[in-house]
């Protein structure tokens, strides 16, 4: 097994007495990206600052591959992009990422290597010779994760790396980040809990400087419920619970929200529940939009237990 890439322990910083983070202990393995959450204020950018090297903390140890954050060992291995990084409106994207490359270390015709390397990486080849004030914003945004990837570093962490971009564009950086996971491992942090859903298996959560940590892939096979979530189209929530609860094996159905609704059930009762529920909603006439497997991460964060 790999030794972590980032081990934190009692982590604490604050602010004129104000506390930003309060003893926050994690370990991150290299793999999967790893998704970190919270409400404004909470910590979050702190946290990444400090890994970054930016800031000391108060309190406790944290390293970063074995090393203090910041260490000229890091140098080419950890990457940032914080969320509102623009490159110089005055040179090319080339020039610019030339010229980072040629920061790192590299020669100039690794340099030149490189920067076609990263555009390509970001499906932006063709804007070389471009200023960035020619580029759209989810370009813009691609671009700037290139500068990112250069050296190919081993750990980056974006901060809001989709946010304002439209689905197209979220895609194309999801795709990015998918690709790119089995050599490089990102932490993500973001208020799109459904993007984090679909990149992430870990969930670093902080809430008021408080951190606690989830597995999404935690296996359910021992669990002796299950869950589904159904965003149905506009419909009559107590008609729809009423039909569900008198289906064999389901013991819940809440509403949390408008049209959207978590059925609870028991998997050795009726291990195809998905189809059932599918059937019961033909037999009805009633529309839906998707029905997923487990609850929406939105609901294992903020929600469970309440």
């Amino acid at each position: 097994m790999n030794a972590p890439i980032i081990k934190c322990h009692n982590l604490s910083h604050s602010y004129s007495g104000k506390t930003a983070l309060s003893n926050i202990s994690f370990t991150c393995e290299s793999g999967e990206p790893i998704g970190l959450v919270g409400p404004n204020g909470a910590g979050k950018s702190t946290l990444l600052n400090i890994l970054c090297g930016f800031m000391r903390s108060v309190s406790g140890d944290v390293t970063l591959f074995g090393h203090k954050p910041g260490a000229s060992a890091l140098s080419g291995r950890v990457s940032a992009l914080p969320q509102d990084a623009q490159l110089d409106p005055a040179f090319s994207i080339g020039e610019q990422l030339y010229f980072y490359a040629r920061l790192q270390g590299l020669s100039t015709p690794q340099a030149k290597h490189e920067t076609s390397r990263v555009l390509e990486a970001v499906a932006l080849k063709d804007v070389l010779k471009e200023k960035p004030s020619a580029l759209s914003h989810g370009m813009a945004k691609r671009a700037a994760i290139a500068q990112a990837l250069i050296g190919k570093p081993k750990l980056i962490l974006l901060d809001e790396p989709t946010a304002g971009l439209d689905p197209v564009n979220m895609r194309k950086i999801r795709t990015i980040i998918t690709e790119l996971s089995p050599v490089t491992t990102f932490i993500i942090s973001s208020h799109d809990l459904a993007e984090l859903g679909r990149l992430c298996q870990q969930i670093l959560l902080l809430d008021k400087g408080i951190m606690s940590t989830m597995q999404l892939n935690a296996s359910e096979n021992n669990k002796p419920t299950r869950f589904l979530t159904l965003q149905m189209e506009p419909c009559s929530a107590p008609d729809v619970q009423a039909k569900f609860n008198n289906i064999a094996g389901i013991s819940r159905v809440s509403n949390p929200q408008k049209n959207e609704f978590i059925i609870e059930y028991n998997p050795e009762i009726q291990p195809s529940m998905d189809l059932t529920i599918i059937t019961c909603i033909n037999d009805n006439n009633w529309q839906y939009r998707q029905l997923s497997q487990g609850k929406t991460l939105e609901e294992k964060l903020f929600f469970d237990g309440k």
